[in-house]
């Protein structure tokens, strides 16, 4: 299928041909046949991405402390790295779509409905049902593309809370400010608009609002105070963008004594103490549709809020708009200023320079080719079709795409299919990396003479797919961890056992081959008396709300992550794990909190012991990992994967690499060149086992 994609980086507008996106429980697999390029919002991502690193960085500072941050604790090369990646990732433009559905049955839409949505500009959207509102028949496709538009102004214009007579000023009359002059008039409303252009003035004009022309140097103040009837207005709706604080300012001004301001656009908040402090004035900013906006919950997972106490969320919001337009009094039509076949997107990108241009709309072929519904497509014929470690991954997040693809290209494997669940991903590292197809669709890729799976997914999805690749006779890299739950690892426990092909099975954990482990690893061997370990991870805070944070969906950061520990301090020992003990902060029923500041203790059956430091509330000044050994009268110290130090350690005094060397391409070579020979697996089959089943019993302990 298509979809518009904008690179960031450079401000590029592609029309992409990407695989058609997967279908998900709770979503709508939608058929675009229209949908509204959002002037405003589109422009400034195309003028972002236009701009130099330096304009870039000042208009983000925000991200600019945070990427300072990340140089001091990663240093300059991989903050760079990871800023490069960031912006070459395609960007879908686009928010107001209306279709057909395709599919979606639990979702309440059966397949046919017409639809509105927040879906892209793409042939083929998935969109979460809180997102999707049906379109009653007497409004067509075109006005309803601009319901989410539509949508914008609404939420708007309720928390102004306006009342019948009362006097209201628009200041900015593009899409959503032309549609809140008609809003406030259904509301019985006296309304002004404030604009720049002359034929945005005139349309405000004929939606029965006064307006103020500033391109012919009209006075907006004194306008006001005569449209007040020298009162002051009651509320102002500011739809502009701009850069300074002279429009708040002016709203401020024009507006009586507790009038109330409600921000919808972009605008310099920089407020003046007095503006507000003398006529108690109330201001708000106003969030895109409305109530569960950004709100996992509700919009992902498909929670709604209950009427009786939010009667107005998003959903309703749309709803709203669409009877509006079935009612007559939301008129669209004279918004649209130019129409595009959607195979032409590209060229109605080049009209948002045209000031003239508010309503631009795509219209979509009404076809149902294979093509647009297919999962997978081919992306290069470079890549070898055969060949022993030719590997489908799933997943191309951050992590995988950064640090899996690379390492295993130069590990001499040969990336074949690239699958992710909405196909952009696919698309843009599958092409960056040479893969031969990008999919949607892992049944299909299993098909392929791919031998190898290299799973990066989210974590509760590791288990499923690992078992569905051993039952297709594959090889499986798995990114940690390898399961959720102890049944979860049993059951991949007996798949190896009964492998048709003797399936070689990996989970990533790649500081065991770090050469500063192997170091380590040399150093211990010569001193076979127990030994006693402390590991320490800063590992540095992230949300509650973040999904790695959420049990059924990442399993926690002592799963996800301190597992690497475990599985170190196993290796270290070459010792199997007695017993454990772990306790975390605040660890009491009433202490609502996170399970990522604890101390993990464990005993080997060597008599070694280990403490486990996981601490998620250290200073990023400090090291985010650092390593110590005692054995023998003597001490190692590792810090953050780049410096090893002996303190009275015969023979040993330090051991440097000129970067962190976490032993990822290590790791991965190891793999390949397993799979590749026929080898033993680098890390035993019982010892991935152990500590998938230890890391998940220390979590389910702390909880």
């Amino acid at each position: 299928m298509k979809q518009v994609l904008q690179n960031i980086s450079n401000g590029e507008t592609i029309l992409a041909d990407i695989p058609r996106p997967l279908s998900k429980k709770g979503n709508v697999l939608v058929r675009t046949t229209s949908s509204l390029v959002s002037v405003g919002t589109e422009r400034m991502l195309v003028d972002f991405g236009k701009a130099g690193w330096i304009e870039k960085a000042r208009s983000q500072p925000d991200k600019v402390k945070m990427v300072l941050d990340k140089v001091r604790t990663d240093g300059l090369a991989p903050t760079v790295e990871a800023i490069r990646s960031k912006l070459e990732q395609p960007l879908p433009l686009g928010y107001c779509n209306v279709g057909l559905v395709e599919e979606g049955s639990d979702t309440g839409f059966s397949k046919g409905q017409r639809v509105v949505s927040n879906g892209n500009h793409a042939e083929i959207v998935r969109v979460p049902k809180n997102l999707v509102a049906k379109i009653p028949d007497d409004v067509d496709d075109e006005s309803a593309s601009f319901v989410v538009i539509g949508a914008i102004a609404l939420q708007g214009i309720r928390l102004i809370k306006p009342t019948l007579g009362e006097c209201v000023v628009v200041t900015g009359l593009g899409l959503i400010g032309l549609m809140a002059v008609q809003l406030l008039k259904a509301n019985g409303c006296r309304v002004m608009g404030i604009d720049f252009d002359s034929k945005k003035c005139e349309l405000a004009s004929k939606f029965g609002a006064e307006t103020v022309d500033l391109s012919k140097g009209e006075d907006a103040l004194a306008k006001a105070k005569n449209f007040s009837r020298n009162k002051g207005v009651d509320a102002v709706l500011i739809t502009a963008s701009a850069k300074d604080n002279s429009i708040v300012h002016q709203a401020a001004e024009m507006s009586r004594k507790r009038g109330r301001i409600v921000l919808v656009g972009v605008v310099g908040l920089e407020l003046s103490r007095a503006d507000f402090y003398e006529k108690e004035l109330s201001f708000q900013v106003s969030c895109s549709y409305g109530p569960g906006r950004y709100d996992k919950n509700f919009e992902e997972n498909g929670n709604d809020y209950p009427l009786p106490f939010v009667r107005w969320t998003e959903t309703r919001n749309f709803e709203a708009i669409l009877d509006l337009m079935s009612s007559g009094i939301l008129d669209v039509k004279a918004l649209i200023t130019h129409r595009f076949v959607f195979n032409d997107a590209v060229n109605a990108y080049a009209v948002l320079n045209d000031k003239s241009a508010l309503g631009i709309l795509l219209q979509y072929a009404d076809d149902d080719s294979n093509n647009k519904m297919s999962q997978t497509i081919t992306l290069t014929n470079n890549a070898q079709q055969t060949g022993d470690a030719s590997c489908i991954f799933l997943g191309a997040g951050n992590y995988s795409s950064r640090v899996l693809m690379p390492a295993f290209k130069s590990a001499g494997a040969t990336l074949h299919t690239v699958v992710t669940s909405s196909g952009i991903n696919s698309y843009h590292h599958g092409l960056k990396n040479q893969f031969k197809l990008a999919s949607t669709d892992f049944a299909e890729s299993l098909l392929t003479e791919a031998d190898t799976v290299v799973i990066g997914t989210q974590h509760n999805l590791h288990a499923e797919q690992c078992l569905t690749a051993i039952k297709a006779n594959k090889h499986v890299f798995v990114e940690k961890p390898l399961a959720l739950s102890i049944e979860e690892v049993e059951t991949i426990e007996e798949a190896i056992k009964t492998s048709k092909i003797g399936t070689k099975l990996m989970v990533g954990f790649n500081r065991r081959f770090s050469p500063h482990i192997q170091k380590i690893k040399s150093l211990l061997s010569v001193k076979p008396m127990p030994k006693t370990f402390i590991f320490t991870m800063n590992a540095g805070a992230i949300p509650k709300e973040h999904w790695t944070q959420d049990r059924e969906l990442g399993g926690g950061r002592i799963i996800g992550e301190a597992c690497h520990y475990i599985d170190l301090m196993r290796h270290l020992t070459d010792s199997p794990i007695k017993k454990f003990s772990a306790i975390r902060m605040g660890d009491s029923d009433s202490v609502d909190i996170c399970e990522d500041k604890a101390i993990i203790s464990l005993v080997f059956e060597d008599g070694s012991i280990g403490s486990i430091h996981y601490f998620a509330n250290g200073g990023k000044s400090f090291p985010k990992e650092r390593i110590e050994i005692f054995c023998d009268e003597g001490v190692l110290q590792l810090d953050n994967f780049k410096k090893l130090s002996g303190f009275n350690w015969d023979g040993f005094s330090s051991f440097k690499t000129r970067s962190q060397n976490k032993g990822q391409s290590e790791c991965i070579s190891a793999f390949v060149d397993t799979v590749k020979n026929s080898k033993e697996a680098p890390i035993p089959l019982e010892e991935i086992f152990e500590v998938a089943k230890v890391s998940i019993e220390i979590a389910d302990s702390l909880r």
